[in-house]
């Protein structure tokens, strides 16, 4: 019988398909008996015999638990609480993390995935919103990643001028490879006023305009920074404060995976018709979550596809927006 998360993060981050879903029951099983809040849900969701669970029958937390309760496997105390952004008169997630080391092996190992080694990259942060306010869990990421490259250039700012410019124009002078990684609102104030030709650099939108400006569609928004910068695509981050895994799309508007983390579909009107693919309602297993809830329903309406792949087409009617949201198709 497994009794401590400690058991477990070595199986997560090595977790293959064959064994995915053994090492998803064990967790399911661990959080039913160490997580209060999970363990009423279920009990609430009346379940079937936890010994027969599968992974389309596990019951997913709604995401707005963490807005009322903390919701933790563990009684050790929080190392950081992650907060999520939001408008004005919304009520901030929390995210109690004791043992940042997993988040921190869960974003890096993911970016060696899909993109190599930090230290290939310069990290330019275009980040206003997330940098004003504490907890963010996008801030913690980025100010890891800009430490791993090891590239001095790189940095966080506020808006796209002076030195940002400067630096991202020496460093494509000289064809070293930079990384922008922005929200939508401040990408595209950078696409307006300073738009110039981007060979080396990778552009990523976080998503969000949180009222700064027009609403538009994610095609919308990839198609006018393609053409601004002259970029093959716009790549995409797929993340959230409850959550220490995410997803990355390189252009094609399908977010991919880390191994230990699966989306799944729930439909609509009923939280127990859940699917592997399909479209529906967006739920994931991020194993990474272990000290937390695995097993989170997002409240983003989506398309998962047999290769595990899935897009975002919106979100649940009155569900918050989220500040780090994806936009709407």
């Amino acid at each position: 019988m497994i009794e401590t998360a400690e058991q477990l993060i070595p199986a997560i981050f090595n977790v293959s398909d064959s064994d995915f879903e053994e090492c998803c029951l064990q967790i399911f099983q661990f959080q039913l008996n160490n997580n209060n809040i999970y363990q009423k849900y279920y009990q609430q969701f009346k379940p079937g015999s936890v010994q027969n669970a599968t992974i389309t029958s596990i019951p997913f937390l709604p995401v707005s638990f963490f807005k009322t309760h903390d919701v933790v496997s563990t009684e050790k105390p929080a190392q950081q609480i992650f907060t999520s952004s939001g408008t004005t008169g919304m009520v901030s997630a929390r995210h109690l993390v004791p043992d940042l080391s997993v988040y921190e092996q869960s974003f890096m190992q993911t970016f060696r995935l899909f993109y190599g080694d930090p230290a290939d990259y310069a990290f330019f942060c275009l980040l206003p919103g997330y940098m004003e306010r504490p907890g963010s869990s996008l801030i913690y990421m980025a100010e890891k990643l800009i430490e791993a490259s090891g590239q001095t250039e790189g940095g966080f700012f506020l808006q796209a001028a002076g030195d940002l410019i400067a630096r991202l124009q020496t460093r494509e002078a000289l064809g070293k490879k930079s990384f922008l990684l922005g929200v939508s609102f401040a990408l595209l104030d950078f696409a307006e006023q300073h738009a110039f030709l981007l060979r080396h650099t990778i552009v990523m939108e976080t998503g969000g305009m949180k009222g700064r400006r027009r609403e538009m569609t994610r095609m919308e928004l990839h198609q006018t920074l393609q053409q601004a910068f002259s970029v093959p695509a716009i790549h995409s981050e797929y993340g959230m404060t409850e959550l220490l895994s995410q997803g990355y799309s390189l252009g094609d508007g399908l977010y991919r995976c880390p191994p230990w983390m699966k989306v799944l579909v729930r439909a609509e009107d009923d939280p127990r018709k859940v699917s592997a693919t399909g479209s529906g309602l967006l739920c994931i297993i991020d194993l990474a979550n272990i000290y937390s809830c695995a097993f989170i329903e997002t409240g983003d309406i989506g398309k998962v596809y047999p290769d595990g792949s899935f897009e975002v087409l919106g979100r649940m009617d009155n569900s918050d927006i989220r500040g780090c949201s994806l936009l709407v198709v």
